[in-house]
Parts: C-alpha cells; structure tokens; sequence
C-alpha cells in the first residue's frame, strides 16, 4: 500500500496510475468522484487536523493499489458523503449510478453504529456480513477504509480510541481481510495496530528481530545468489519471473512465539526466499532443484498447490539448511498465485469480467468466487441460532477468526476447523447425523481418542454406530458452536 505523508496533496494521477490500463468511461467515473468528494468535503477535518478528503483519497487508492474496478474505486472515494457530508442518496445515484450507491450505501449503514458497547457492535458486524453476501466489494471498501484509519493512529490525541480502533482490527478486520485471502492487507492492518494494543510485546518482538536480522540477512543473501545460480545451471533461467524475500510481519511473528515460549530459534519462516516461475510444472522442478542443491528440514514441505488453503492460497513451501548454520524458508508460486497471495479475491479480474454484470439479477456471480465466500454466508446461517450478542462475539472470534486447521476426509477433501478441534468437531463439520452417531475414530490410520487435538494435514474417519449418541463429556472436547450445538439438543431429547 502507499502510505501518504502529510505534505502530499492528494492527485487523482495517482490513482489512474495505479489502476493501469481503463476505458475513458471508467477514467471519467473516478475522476467525477473525485472532484465530488473533495468539494462535499471542503472545510471538514478528521481528528488527526488533516483535510477529510486525506482519508476518502487514501482509501479509494488502497482499492487502486488491490485492482479494484472502477465503481469500486469511486465508491471508496464518496464512501463517507452520505454520513458525513450530508449527500442525499438520489444525488449521489443520479451523479454516479445505481451501482455505486449500492456500494456506498453499504459501507455506509456498517458506519452508523459505533462500537460502543457489544450489543452495537455486534449489530454491525451482522449488517457487514448481511452486505458482503450480497456484494463482496462492500467488505473490500471497509477494509480499504480500516487500512487509513490504523496508518493514521499516530495522530490521535485519545489513547482509549486508539485502543479501541487497533483491537477491532486485530480481532476482526485483519482476520477479515484473511479469510479473503487478501495476505499484504492482512499483514499491513495487524502490524498497524500490534503496538497500540500490546505495545510491551511489540517493543520485545522488534527488539528480537532486530537482534537476529544482520544474522539472518547474511544466509539470505548468500542462498539467494546461490539458488539464482542453480536454476541457471538447470536450465529454467528463462523461467523465473522474480526471485525475491520477505519478512516475516511483526505481530504474526508474535503469535507464533506465544506458541513456542518466546523461543527465536524455534521459529523458521522469519524470513523466506520467494521465488516466481511462470506456470506450475516449473514449481515443482524448482523444488526438486532446491533439494537436490539444499537438505530441506523434515516435515517442513508443504504443497498449497495440490492442496490450497480455504482462503485460496496457492504455493510450495520448503525450510532448508543453508548449509552455513542458517535455516530459510523458500516459497515457489507462479505469478498469478502471487498475486492472489498479495490480494486475495481482489486479485480475481472476474470482477472486470461480469461477475457484478449489471444486466442480471446479483445474486448471479461466478461460482468459483461463491465458493470462496461460502464462510460468509455460514456466518450469517450461524448467527440466526446465537442469541446473546457476546456469546455470537466470542464464538465468532473462535470459529471463524481463530487460527485454523486444514484436515482431510479419506476421500481427500479439506475440512477446515479452528484451532484445538477434535474428531466429534470434524464429525459435525462433515454431517450432523456423522456426529450424533460417532463411535470412535482414526487419524492417519491409527485409533485416538475423541478429545485428540487435530493437526494440520490428518486423515481423520470416523466410525458411527446407530446406537451411539453425545454424552455429556463430549461438551468438553467439542470446540466448534456447531458441534456444541448440536450435543447439547441431542442431550436435551435424551
């Protein structure tokens, strides 16, 4: 994302730069609403002292930046002219179109109930997951806007509301942006917030990485000119795209440490070597060039390809000895599977392609892009069944924004669950007539206990048995609402 300093004077040039090649008709609409939000909102300020009309650029070029099309885009640009510049809805449809009021008035009604109190805040985040299913830009501008305001929380003079904004987006935005597989967003909204809300931990983990960089940069670089030179002596030089690093982000880092003791050397994907070929048969030749060249760390391959994550994540990961006592992550994807790894759903061009084709009913979207939005219309099935707003806030926070495991059925499906779940959770999840009935189970060929936490990649069957049904003791090795759920009515029958 570009983050704009104060001095910069916002220039509509930016914006059709970053959202390249587009017809004249679309150059018009954004450049319309961007001469429109900027005299509705003449005179108005944020609580930083900048111009509003800082905040409604900054958040139509976060769009750009994730190839947004262009209704989307100046939808992000007029997202606060009804609420805070007073714009009646029938000027901003005449002006503008159906389309992006649509938008707009999506993003706007999220905005009316402040977080003040669960139950509020709760309502909200019904409305948003209501406005995604039936359009899932409406989600994409909340989080473009989330992104200003956490870049932007330096300049708060009210330590509580700068609190308060960076926990909603460790808790709920940056899971969000997550689970739309949007991984730069998602890195960018944590790393913004991290310091405000645990600023002791951000202090240590900064401390930490700064201790281990000029070590770790040294393999680094030495691996990555030595693995240039291997795939040019295999012959697939012509082939790769891009080979470059990254780093770790700061509160991911710290969420993987809680889980090691705080322990640095525990932990293996600080940094990575990302390398970018053009289709997936090179992936796999660059993986099979790197062990042939490196020893990679056992259990530590893992193929996202053949297998991708819900949130569509693609690539090949493989942890290497670097052969001077250093140890790196590579990670080996084509261009588009990057790209989609960067934006996520944004990436998707179905969205310049008739996925919102305005001559059919919108209900009628790509079924690739449903699939991948199935999760949102679970959300809003679930919480029909959820009556107390902090029960639906706490198990929201569980089932759906909790770190996640990626099991498989023995046919080979994937069936994600959070964190910590257990074979009567995988039951429910498969069928709820599996799960009243379950009897006993196997992972990867092996009886387990029913209260056996599930890992990343287990086979899991289950054994049913007609006269077998949820006991009491299954409400404590159960961690999914679903499966809770479902206990506790067939313990009320009996």
């Amino acid at each position: 994302m570009i983050l704009m300093k104060k001095k910069d004077k916002p220039n509509i040039k930016n914006i059709l730069n970053l959202m390249g090649e587009v017809s004249a008709k679309d150059t018009d609409l954004v450049t319309r609403a961007y001469d429109f939000a900027e005299k509705v909102h003449e005179g108005q300020k944020r609580m930083t002292g900048d111009p509003y009309f800082v905040h409604a650029f900054a958040t139509g070029e976060n769009l750009a930046t994730f190839g947004m099309d262009a209704q989307t885009v100046a939808a992000g640009l007029l997202h606060d002219t009804l609420e805070d510049a007073d714009v009646p809805p029938e000027t901003l449809e005449k002006e503008f179109g159906k389309e992006v009021l649509f938008l707009v008035e999506g993003v706007t009604k999220l905005g009316k109930l402040k977080y003040r109190g669960v139950e509020r805040h709760v309502e909200s985040l019904r409305k948003l997951f209501i406005a995604t299913a039936e359009d899932v830009r409406v989600l994409i501008i909340k989080l473009a806007d989330r992104l200003h305001n956490v870049q932007t929380l330096h300049g708060h003079t009210n330590p509580e509301k700068q609190k308060r904004i960076a926990l909603e987006t460790l808790e709920i935005f940056a899971p969000l942006a997550n689970r739309l597989g949007m991984w730069k967003l998602k890195s960018e909204l944590e790393d913004g917030a991290f310091p405000f809300v645990y600023p002791e931990e951000y202090k240590k983990v900064k401390e930490l990485l700064k201790q281990r960089n000029k070590i770790d940069q040294k393999y680094l670089e030495k691996t990555h000119r030595s693995l240039q030179k291997e795939l040019a002596k295999q012959g697939i030089q012509g082939n790769v795209i891009q080979t470059g690093h990254r780093v770790k982000s700061r509160y991911s880092l710290y969420k993987k440490l809680l889980r090691h003791d705080m322990d640095m050397d525990q932990i293996y994907d600080i940094i990575a070597l990302r390398v970018i070929v053009q289709n997936v048969e090179d992936c796999y030749r660059v993986l099979g060039i790197i062990h042939g060249a490196w020893t990679p760390l056992p259990g530590r391959v893992k193929d996202y390809i053949a297998v991708s994550k819900p949130n569509g994540y693609k690539s090949l990961h493989t942890t290497i000895f670097t052969g001077n006592g250093g140890i790196v992550e590579v990670q080996i994807r084509t261009e588009e599977m990057h790209r989609e790894a960067e934006y996520g759903i944004a990436s998707h061009i179905s969205y310049k392609e008739g996925v919102f084709d305005k001559s059919k009913k919108r209900n009628k979207k790509n079924t690739a892009l449903n699939k991948k939005l199935g999760w949102i219309q679970q959300l809003i099935e679930w919480q029909k069944n959820v009556s107390e707003s902090g029960e639906y806030l706490e198990n929201l926070k569980m089932n759906f924004f909790n770190n996640q495991v990626f099991v498989f059925t023995p046919d080979g499906d994937v069936i994600d669950l959070p964190e910590g779940s257990t074979p009567i959770d995988f039951a429910y999840a498969v069928h709820s007539d599996i799960g009243d009935h379950v009897y006993g189970a196997e992972i990867n060929g092996k009886f387990i206990s029913l209260n056996t936490s599930l890992k990343d990649g287990d086979i899991i069957e289950i054994q049913t048995k007609k006269g077998s049904h949820p006991s009491q003791k299954w409400l404590d090795y159960a961690k999914t609402t679903l499966a809770l759920r479902h206990i506790r009515i067939a313990l009320q029958k009996k």
